[in-house]
């Protein structure tokens, strides 16, 4: 028994086409499905087409909030504890599922991820050190290699993945922050390369803003679940900063470089401070 849940913003042009692979998809499974399509307030005519389609289960936001909020009303909705997402843009190879399904009953996994490859996926240049920037400090946080930090094509369990909804995003950092979220309470993530396509129609991704609201997530599920680290890393930064001070005032004779060196010391030493701290109050609110 599976449930699929597909958010919809604003994919008159997909829509139709995506469900129609999904229910071809699923039925050769041989397992009781559902279709659980979530509209988040779209406005350019993809609520009449949904509600054309036969055999969906069809929720509908009155105004748009975003793109994780909408696959948490549809996990919520789900009938069956088997749950599989995929965006409706048709970029996810929804031919894919069954292997990622078979990973996730057979070898113990709880969440099987399909990693994007192909041009598709590493066309944007610009994305290219964004992408770094957020990969490095989610693979910091967790410990471990993580090929796709943000893929929306995944296979997990409905009851694990709700004790984890007050932490999760309700924007496009929703899998990121899902991710951190499995990896970090020591869940088993499997992650399966698939080949990402184009999609159709426009984006609804906005690099700078979406980005920086992808790190301020990334950083707050980091810092709850493990702050120490993070407090760590940003000691690190003050330590290499007064290094760097420390040789310029050396090389150029410069008093300054000597009380910044001091200065970023300090404060490498309050942070640590400040991450046992955060220690101790998770601690306190854990229990």
């Amino acid at each position: 028994m599976i449930s699929l849940v597909i958010p919809v913003y604003n994919e008159v042009g997909a829509i139709a086409s995506t469900v129609t692979s999904a229910r071809e998809i699923l039925s050769g499974l041989g397992v009781p499905f559902e279709i659980v399509v979530v509209d988040d307030g779209s406005t350019d005519g993809s609520n009449a087409v949904l509600r054309e389609l036969a055999d969906i289960k069809l929720l509908v936001h009155p105004h748009n909030v975003g793109y994780g909020r909408a696959l948490k009303t549809g996990i919520a909705a789900a009938s069956h504890d088997t749950i599989a997402i995929s965006d409706a843009d048709g970029t996810y190879p929804l031919h894919e599922l069954p292997g990622l399904l078979a990973s996730y009953r057979t070898k113990g996994f709880d969440m099987v991820v399909g990693a994007r490859t192909g041009i598709n996926y590493h066309e944007s240049a610009m994305k290219a050190p964004l992408r770094a920037i957020l990969k490095f400090i989610v693979e910091y946080a967790a410990g471990r290699k993580i090929p796709d930090i943000n893929s929306g094509l995944r296979v997990f369990s409905k009851a694990t993945a709700m004790r984890y909804f007050t932490h999760l995003s309700d924007t496009f950092s929703f899998t990121t922050s899902l991710t951190l979220s499995y990896v970090m309470n020591r869940h088993f993530v499997a992650y399966q390369d698939i080949p990402y396509g184009a999609r159709i129609g426009e984006t609804k991704v906005r690099l700078v803003r979406d980005s920086l609201r992808t790190l301020q997530n990334v950083v707050q599920s980091a810092v709850y679940y493990n702050p120490l680290k993070m407090f760590i890393l940003l000691a690190m930064v003050c330590v290499v900063f007064s290094v760097a001070c420390f040789f310029i005032a050396a090389v150029l004779l410069l008093k300054i470089g000597y009380f910044l060196g001091i200065g970023g010391l300090l404060m490498s030493i309050h942070i640590i401070a400040l991450g046992f701290l955060a220690i101790l109050l998770k601690q306190i609110m854990d229990h």
